[in-house]
């Protein structure tokens, strides 16, 4: 291999902040000084450089003069200790109110993964790939995201299988129960997309066009335009994960791990806009 100079844009402080973590766990681990082949500086900044540059692991390793195996454990170990910071969703929700957000946006993605070859049995009892989405076209994991008005996503959830619908994926994991709790008692209601229909009343989706053929009601097609210009902000969180962390456009990880790797980059994206408690 041939090594060469290069850069990464992420903060010192937030360089800082991921060793203090790594740092925290190594102490809790019972780590002896000086067995680890990289100071806790160095293991964070791998990691951010993987989480920035979505660089090979392998390949990574090698420049900061580690085996692949050690490179894949320092990673598993960063993206664990960043996931160990997601928050509560009704303390998510609950913060919100409290800043004086109207509103919050519900949105769900498919994140791309390699083919995987497990499958599930479907509502039709036919065999079906399990991480396969047919709306997408791809394979993937879903993942559901709770966001404020202005695109900053503040609540990502687990990963679950591509072939499961958003409004499946939020029932499950208790997110639209969430929603209308916060509804009913923060006055803090959530705006969806259609997809949503039927999650509860305080989940605002829009009116859907009638099986008939029959055009939408003025007062219909008003709502829903209202909702569409309040809502487009708010679907702008997975861009701004997205975009800034280029290791979550693709994962060659297991679908399973897609969940954790989100919620560490949230993480990340709250350090930067300054979103954590302790770094306000």
């Amino acid at each position: 291999m041939i090594a060469y100079p290069a850069m990464v844009d992420v903060p010192m402080e937030l360089v800082r902040h991921l060793a203090g973590l790594l740092a925290a766990e190594r102490r809790m681990l019972g780590t002896r000084r000086g067995s680890r082949a990289l100071t806790c500086f160095y293991q964070a900044l791998l990691v951010l450089i993987w989480f920035r540059k979505a660089e090979d692991t392998t390949t990574l390793g090698a420049g900061f003069g580690v085996s692949r195996a050690t490179a894949y454990r320092y990673v598993a170990e960063g993206i664990a200790v960043l996931a160990a910071q997601r928050p509560d969703l009704h303390e998510a929700l609950r913060r919100a109110a409290d800043e004086g957000w109207a509103y919050v946006v519900l949105d769900g993605k498919l994140y791309d993964c390699d083919r995987v070859a497990e499958t599930t049995t479907s509502v039709k009892g036919k065999s079906i790939d399990a991480w396969y989405s047919g709306k997408h076209r791809d394979f993937g994991a879903n993942i559901q995201a709770v966001i404020r008005p202005d695109g900053l996503p503040i609540w990502t959830s687990y990963a679950q299988p591509g072939h499961l619908h958003d409004l499946t994926c939020a029932q499950q994991q208790g997110v639209t129960a969430a929603l209308n709790w916060a509804a009913a008692e923060l006055e803090l209601p959530a705006l969806a997309d259609a997809g949503y229909d039927g999650a509860g009343h305080g989940i605002k989706t829009p009116a859907k066009q009638p099986a008939d053929g029959r055009a939408l009601a003025v007062a219909n097609r008003t709502v829903n335009r209202l909702l569409r210009g309040l809502r487009w902000q708010g679907e702008r969180g997975f861009a701004i994960l997205n975009g800034r962390w280029r290791t979550l456009r693709h994962t060659t990880a297991s679908p399973r791990r897609i969940g954790d790797i989100v919620a560490a980059a949230l993480h990340l994206t709250h350090f930067e806009y300054r979103y954590l408690i302790e770094s306000r």
